[in-house]
């Protein structure tokens, strides 16, 4: 018999996600297990100090609940403060940009709410990788030499994560120390004890705007989720500060076109900006932390209603997403990141962690709803996503992709729904994405007629199949029981594991 199956984008991490399944842990277990290793062997795109967002379908439930693990701004985070270090913009990477890791706590209320196994089991797999070391595949070595000028302002960063050939073996003992900590301690040392000392120590020196208070108060959110219906579905996302409501907008406008409309190819293509536009500015004008202003669900769930503007966020996105199945009937999908690839470029000493820039999210601007503020989540990137049909869980799934989660969100549900399509082709065909400037649509070279529309249109830009910046994509579809079809995005290092 089958106890589950995983999907992440790294086989390290699958492989363990699989033998914690197999030892009796269940999907809940197998997910923090494998996003632990991934914070280890992926430090481009994720890390211990990042944050972190679930959905949870419990065994037995009739309905799956949300948990939201953003950490907010530091108590000293003003506009004022930032403008008078000379930025007239929110910066994008550095100091300022750190906002209090929201991982480990998250961690921790999943496995106390949902878990069979403790901290210190489900981390020790991670931790021995860090101690003993990985090997840097070919993905990995391309960013570290991508990454080499951002890593190479702070001494801590360049000495752990100097570029690096694929196959050549990294150690991060400090990490190992860190997670065999919070095994041994729980999430409690992490925010008031020798951890938080050294994070918070960290960013003292260099004159940023999250204190030891600040990690000390930190907690998760417990959240209903937002839903839509999407043909004979009912899409589940995150409410605010996430982006959900954005995908669900989408979707909303989708359902009105076609399967035929909905076909790979120009028509498509045209059809997805027109919906990116409407929906997107609609994001940038309301979504921000609900604790600071309310954020209104009309606008958005309602076809038609469009705002004016392209969009306002940056580019980035370097982020995990991964899905995971049990025989109990559990369901996780879980997103996690250190915002940007490396995230600030800054690694607390002594931790072996890259300090997340989730606060590059932030506005300047004194009357936009998403400003910087003292204590507060930015409007944040991260979706996971499970959709259901006749009221039991039919599909759990995701991409990491930054700004442009929604849409590539929208393709591999339009894939697995209207094109009917297993799950490992619905998250491997080639698919297109607006840019974040609204100008700019860049479409991978085996999307079908790309090379045309490239020479036809300037607003389109070709890239290469398979490009990590169109997202790694996984799904897991619920048959039955203990039946599944998953599928890990070929972009990524990843793989479906299952257990039996």
């Amino acid at each position: 018999m089958t106890r589950g199956v995983i999907a992440t984008p790294h086989r390290a991490a699958s492989e363990v996600g699989a033998q914690v399944l197999r030892d009796g842990g269940n999907a809940i277990d197998a997910a923090i297990a494998a996003n632990a290793v991934l914070c280890v062997v992926y430090p481009h795109m994720t890390s211990v100090a990042g944050d972190l967002m679930a959905i949870v379908w419990p065994s037995g439930a009739t309905a799956p609940i949300g948990l939201i693990g953003a950490g907010r701004s530091g108590e000293l985070a003003t506009i004022e403060a930032v403008r008078s270090r000379g930025y007239k913009e929110m910066p994008e990477r550095g100091i300022l940009t750190v906002t209090v890791p929201g991982t480990v706590e998250a961690w921790g209320r999943l496995l106390e709410r949902f878990g069979t196994l403790g901290l210190g089991a489900v981390l020790e797999p991670a931790a021995s990788l860090a101690r003993d070391g990985y090997v840097i595949t070919p993905q990995l070595s391309d960013f570290l030499k991508g990454g080499a000028e951002l890593l190479g302002k702070e001494s801590s960063a360049r000495k752990l994560y100097p570029p690096m050939e694929g196959g050549m073996l990294l150690r991060n003992p400090d990490l190992a120390s860190v997670l065999q900590d919070i095994g041994r301690a729980g999430i409690s040392g992490f925010y008031r004890g020798e951890i938080a000392s050294a994070i918070a120590s960290a960013i003292g020196r260099r004159d940023g705007l999250v204190t030891a208070r600040d990690l000390a108060v930190h907690r998760s959110q417990w959240v209903e989720l937002i839903t839509v219906k999407y043909r004979d579905l009912i899409v589940y996302e995150l409410p605010p500060p996430t982006q959900g409501l954005t995908a669900l907008a989408i979707f909303a406008r989708l359902n009105q076109l076609t399967p035929e409309d909905l076909q790979p190819g120009p028509g498509f293509a045209t059809e997805l900006k027109r919906i990116r536009d409407a929906c997107y500015p609609l994001r940038d004008r309301y979504i921000t932390d609900p604790d600071f202003a309310d954020v209104p669900v009309e606008p958005f769930l309602d076809p038609t209603h469009a705002a004016a503007g392209g969009g306002a966020l940056r580019e980035g996105g370097d982020t995990i997403y991964m899905c995971a199945a049990d025989e109990h009937g559990n369901l996780v999908s879980l997103i996690q990141s250190v915002a940007f690839d490396f995230g600030s470029g800054i690694v607390a000493e002594g931790t072996g962690m890259l300090l997340q820039n989730r606060g590059a999210y932030f506005s300047l601007a004194p009357d936009h709803v998403n400003r910087l503020e003292p204590r507060k989540r930015t409007m944040h990137t991260l979706i996971p996503a499970m959709a259901t049909r006749h009221g039991k869980p039919w599909a759990v799934f995701g991409t990491m992709g930054g700004d442009g989660q929604p849409q590539l969100q929208s393709q591999v549900l339009i894939n697995l729904v209207d094109h009917g399509l297993e799950p490992a082709e619905a998250v491997a065909r080639p698919r297109i994405r607006v840019q974040a400037d609204g100008l700019r649509t860049s479409i991978e070279a085996d999307y079908p007629h790309a090379a045309e529309l490239s020479r036809s249109d300037r607003s389109f830009e070709l890239m290469p199949s398979r490009h990590h910046s169109f997202g790694h994509a996984h799904a897991i579809v619920i048959d039955g029981p203990s039946a599944w079809r998953a599928g890990a995005d070929p972009r990524s290092d990843g793989s479906v594991e299952s257990a039996s």
